[in-house]
């Protein structure tokens, strides 16, 4: 039996044990718009999304996959030394293309031999049978990660956030994915406008009881270049403050399943479009808080069993 430093099971804690070593993530950009973007749903896409489609920190598109790798490595590499990566596809969605030009693209990024895992971020409506069969092909060869943005179970956050799809066309995708032993991990948002705390746990234990890898657990930030900035700039209602969303964090890792790997516990939007809640952009000081939570709470002996 071992135990996690951290109190629970934290993605870097599984990525050690299976590699020997922490492993990096290298953001790429494969250059895809989205069907809430393309007018397919929508124009605007979903409400809290930047114009860089939550890719901020992404490299440029104009790059090819290998350039994108080489250049996110150096920048990671002149701080640390570090030798095994994840390939994260993170801006936008990223099967919202032709399968053809779908498998250049990954098969480019895990031919690397330093990339290990290969993380793609995109929709439970964009995942053809074909789109699954080259998933599928591909962890053959290398771990793939899909990691599908849900953010709320509730059909009426759902509406206002403008998702686009429904909770049985989420549990169908995981269903999927799941049949093809293909890792999923679940984006989860607290603190969406008019979710109380009981409707958050719900979104998190209903996740955390599917056959999913993982979760990351985003505090919603309101970014000044998306229509949630424009709403909050109007109309502000109300969000977390630090101590109220630790205690949350802590309230959520109790509920999980100790199978579940945690992959992020709060996020740090672009400082300069960020416009609430500021305290956020610390993040050392917030995951700090949250350590300090769960030590703190005595619900906590015996609970996080890492197997």
């Amino acid at each position: 039996m071992q135990w996690n430093e951290k109190r629970y099971y934290s993605v870097d804690y599984y990525l050690k044990q299976t590699f020997g070593e922490k492993v990096y993530r290298l953001s790429l950009n494969g250059g895809m718009t989205c069907p809430n973007r393309d007018g397919t749903l929508g124009t605007r896409g979903c409400i809290f999304c930047s114009s860089a489609g939550s890719g901020d920190f992404a490299q440029s598109s104009l790059r090819s996959v290998s350039e994108q790798i080489q250049t996110a490595k150096r920048q990671i590499q002149s701080k640390r030394n570090c030798r095994k990566f994840i390939a994260y596809f993170q801006a936008y969605t990223n099967t919202y293309a032709p399968v053809d030009y779908l498998r250049n693209l990954f098969w480019e990024a895990i031919a690397d031999s330093e990339v290990v895992i290969l993380s793609i971020a995109t929709r439970p409506d964009c995942l053809s049978e074909e789109i699954l069969e080259l998933l599928q092909e591909l962890n053959y060869i290398k771990p793939v990660w899909i990691e599908l943005g849900l953010q709320s179970i509730h059909p009426q956050t759902s509406r206002f956030i403008r998702s686009g799809f429904t909770l049985d066309c989420f549990h169908e995708a995981v269903r999927q994915l799941s049949q093809r032993c293909i890792p999923v991990i679940v984006h989860v948002i607290l603190g969406l406008p008019g979710e109380s705390r009981t409707q958050m746990l719900e979104t998190v234990s209903h996740v955390g009881h599917l056959p999913i890898f993982g979760i990351k657990l985003q505090l919603l930030h309101v970014l000044s270049d998306t229509d949630l900035g424009t709403l909050y700039q109007r109309q502000p209602f109300p969000l977390f403050s630090q101590d109220e969303y630790c205690e949350m964090i802590g309230d959520c890792l109790e509920i999980l399943p100790e199978t579940v790997t945690i992959h992020r516990l709060t996020g740090d939007g672009p400082k300069d479009l960020l416009v609430a809640p500021l305290w956020s952009s610390s993040k050392r000081s917030v995951l700090n808080q949250i350590q300090k939570t769960l030590k703190k709470r005595d619900t906590w002996q015996g609970k996080c069993y890492i197997p």
